[in-house]
């Protein structure tokens, strides 16, 4: 039933009724995934046998998000609160969350579920309400916990534990989970040198420009969520959208070649220049092809603004 959703596009709009939502998938509590990179610590390389197996591992997460971001972009809420209020009342993804990879699933997960959540949220029922904030609260205090407790390295997935975070406390109106992620942002900023570079991801070989761009992207929104206006982070959006213009110069930076890029990678620029609108004719050399302008993690659609931006004029 779920592909078949997802073959039709969700042709179903805002006022179709109930009972046209196709029902949603069992909720899945358990999350086991494990890395596919055979090249530590660098992490540049996938083992292909690796990566298939940690694509079906956690493909029914990744379509019910893709489903729930595409319902919630097209304005069919009911059936975007149908699916979330399903999920929450199974308590879905806490259960069982098995290795590093995992943990980085569950944060994914949570930040596009929180942002689909604020398009649908004012036509939610009390009960309705009630169910799925209370369940992306705990699934926030669980990313929160393991981040405090982990003892490795805070780099991407740093800043995406934030936006997840963020998120959930913006859309539910918890400050708690604000103020933690509003920390990481403040962290974010310590990060990014003078140069808009980010050490750590540039350790990352040939995907450097590529997480660069993975970290920006969180950062960009969780930017927007806060309200913050930081030169930091436009130095690393200044660096990332020079990178992407000239990849050989990338290249040199990094020490070799980098992969090629995907299609929505630059798709966060329409959040970034909502909440910074251009002042200079510089940022006209930055004209950077946008992609799919969608991206699931994100809460869906960005041509427009999420409720939770703040847009600026």
């Amino acid at each position: 039933m779920l592909k078949i959703l997802l073959l039709a596009g969700f042709a179903v709009t805002a006022t179709t009724a109930l009972a046209d939502c196709p029902a949603p998938p069992p909720a899945q509590r358990d999350i086991i995934a494990d890395s596919y990179y055979d090249d530590p610590p660098v992490n540049s390389h996938i083992d292909p046998v690796k990566h298939a197996a940690y694509e079906a591992a956690v493909a029914p997460l990744e379509t019910f998000l893709r489903a729930v971001a595409k319902s919630a972009s097209d304005g069919d809420t009911e059936c975007t609160l149908q699916w979330l209020t399903a999920w929450a009342e199974g308590d879905a993804l806490l259960g069982k969350i098995e290795k590093e990879q995992a943990h980085y699933q569950r944060k994914w997960l949570l930040a596009g579920l929180a942002l689909s959540y604020a398009k649908v949220r004012d036509a939610a029922s009390r009960d309705q309400k009630a169910a799925i904030d209370t369940w992306l609260l705990a699934l926030a205090d669980g990313v929160r916990k393991h981040s405090d407790a982990y003892k490795g390295t805070k780099n991407n997935h740093y800043y995406w534990e934030g936006l997840a975070v963020g998120a959930t406390g913006a859309v539910t109106g918890n400050a708690a989970d604000l103020d933690w992620s509003r920390k990481v942002f403040r962290a974010a900023e310590a990060d990014i040198g003078d140069d808009g570079i980010l050490p750590l991801e540039m350790k990352r070989g040939s995907r450097a420009l590529h997480y660069h761009l993975f970290s920006v992207t969180p950062l960009v929104m969780l930017e927007s969520i806060l309200d913050e206006h930081s030169a930091k982070l436009e130095k690393l959006v200044v660096f990332c959208a020079a990178a992407g213009k000239d990849q050989d110069w990338m290249a040199k930076r990094a020490g070799v070649p980098q992969v090629e890029l995907s299609k929505d990678e630059y798709d966060w620029l329409p959040v970034y220049f909502r909440h910074n609108p251009p002042k200079t004719e510089a940022w006209n050399r930055f004209d950077i092809h946008l992609g799919y302008i969608n991206i699931s993690r994100l809460g869906g659609d960005l041509k427009t603004a999420n409720p939770l931006e703040h847009v600026k004029k």
